[in-house]
């Protein structure tokens, strides 16, 4: 029709060319084939001219000039003849002389496998599938996403069509496969007129006869032995003309109704899961018999089996969400004692700050009481040293200020309440080691009052093995022996008497 249109508008385009100037446009090659241009690619090799013909659409309606309609219908012929020969390939049918349109989008690959999934239609209404592969193939799973664009690209969406299925390299079927399938026949998308099934292999036969045995009984299901077969059924369904399956010319038709409904029940509890279905047994003296009753029998064996797993599951949920109550009461009684918790820490919080201000509040009144006391002391040391009195006694006087001043710089500087047997052993322990840090000094006087290391390192702010590491750092500047405990050493510097003319007041 294509290569007729052409000839048709020939002599209309050597005229237009000739008044009108137009740039040579050359005819459409005489090959339809797609892969012309390159035969090792696969992709469709697109019209040279398709975008010469918009611009020179384009040019026609806005170039007042090109008044000859003459133009237009050359330009759109021109832009129909380019535009077919885009996509597709057109072949001829050696047995029915009806075109074949392939398409290169009709096409899947599963280059897992190695094999791929084709599409062709056969005239206007008759959909081919097959797979092309160099080996025999087992299929994972269905495209259904492909058929739907077949049938859409063909306008079958909505018309009955005729399924042909190559089962040509096919020697298995996942599960998954078999049950989508399944799925397809009892709750159809699209709704074939006919399915006709050629080129079956013998060691896939008996699934293939299972498949066609769960075909709905409205929809005409054939094997047949090749394309030649298919192709005749199809045209034969088309033409209105009764279909019988060869199968059905050899033998008894009683005897393959019953094999028919066994291989549906089968495909049915194996792919569908039905373990429910009304199974009609024939009379016991039928040599079917047996077989009916244990399909029966295993029905029924599933379906109990089906019933604990069911009754398991249930368990197993039950005592999931059992778990799962007992986990939500600890969780929020753990929610609720952390409130609890949480209000008695901003309780204790509280009064720790409250404590701190007031702490704060007497450190600073103690402060400037220390600082009075250490200026009136200091006064009280010029007048002393202005005084003619006995040169030893201002000595001793003198001294004995100096102490009490210092003494009020250690109570300051270690925040602790002295007492003057405290104040007397941490002058004595000063003035023997002058090399201790006011830490070191606080130190000492804790561990002589008996504090243990825990408390002491409280006190101080640091860790208990901190406290130890200090200890031992004391203990050498000190300069005791191993043997020697720094308490005893300390209690026995406290307890020694005080030197000659030594005075505290």
């Amino acid at each position: 029709m294509l290569m007729t249109l052409y000839a048709k508008r020939a002599p209309l385009v050597s005229n237009i060319r000739s008044e009108r100037h137009l740039p040579h446009i050359p005819p459409p090659p005489k090959r339809s084939n797609v892969y012309a241009d390159d035969a090792n690619s696969k992709t469709p090799s697109s019209p040279r001219h398709t975008s010469d013909v918009f611009s020179s659409i384009f040019f026609f309606f806005f170039n007042k000039r090109m008044k000859n309609i003459c133009i237009y219908k050359y330009y759109i012929t021109q832009y129909f003849i380019s535009l077919s020969f885009t996509c597709r390939t057109m072949q001829t049918c050696t047995v029915t002389n009806m075109p074949v349109t392939e398409n290169p989008g009709w096409r899947v690959s599963n280059p897992t496998l190695d094999y791929s999934k084709v599409f062709t239609r056969l005239g206007d209404d008759i959909i081919i599938y097959g797979i092309e592969s160099a080996r025999d193939v087992s299929l994972e799973s269905m495209d259904m996403e492909l058929l739907y664009k077949v049938l859409h690209e063909s306008h079958l969406t909505d018309t009955r069509f005729c399924l042909l299925w190559d089962m040509s390299h096919i020697v298995g079927m996942s599960l998954v496969y078999k049950k989508e399938l399944a799925q397809l026949l009892y709750n159809p998308t699209v709704t074939p007129g006919i399915v006709v099934l050629y080129n079956v292999l013998p060691q896939f036969a008996m699934t293939v006869e299972t498949i066609m045995a769960m075909v709905p009984e409205t929809i005409p299901a054939v094997i047949v032995k090749n394309y030649d077969d298919a192709v005749k059924t199809a045209l034969a369904w088309k033409e209105n003309s009764p279909i019988e399956s060869p199968s059905s010319m050899n033998g008894n038709e009683e005897y393959l109704n019953r094999r028919k409904e066994f291989l549906a029940c089968l495909g049915r509890i194996s792919w569908l899961n039905m373990t429910n279905q009304r199974i009609e047994l024939p009379p016991p003296a039928d040599p079917l018999y047996p077989f009916f009753k244990a399909v029966e029998s295993l029905q029924d064996d599933l379906r109990e089996t089906s019933k604990i797993k069911e009754e398991e599951i249930g368990q197993i949920t039950g005592g999931l969400e059992k778990q799962l109550t007992e986990k939500n009461i600890l969780l929020n009684a753990q929610k609720e004692l952390y409130k609890k918790l949480k209000n008695q820490f901003e309780k204790e919080k509280s009064a720790l700050q409250t404590r701190i201000s007031t702490q704060e509040t007497e450190l600073t009144r103690i402060s400037t009481a220390v600082a009075e006391k250490t200026s009136s002391l200091k006064q009280l040391l010029d007048i002393i040293a202005t005084l003619e009195v006995d040169p030893e006694k201002k000595s001793a006087l003198i001294e004995n200020c100096r102490r009490m001043i210092e003494t009020e710089l250690i109570e300051k500087r270690l925040n602790i309440e002295l007492t003057t047997t405290d104040s007397e052993f941490l002058s004595r322990l000063q003035k023997k080691h002058p090399n201790l840090n006011q830490r070191e000094l606080r130190i000492c006087l804790l561990i002589k009052l008996n504090y243990s290391t825990q408390e002491i390192a409280r006190s101080v702010g640091i860790s208990t093995r901190g406290m130890e590491s200090i200890r031992y750092r004391m203990h050498k500047k000190i300069g005791l022996t191993k043997h020697q405990s720094l308490k005893s050493y300390l209690t026995d510097l406290a307890s020694a008497p005080l030197p000659q003319g030594f005075h505290y007041y």
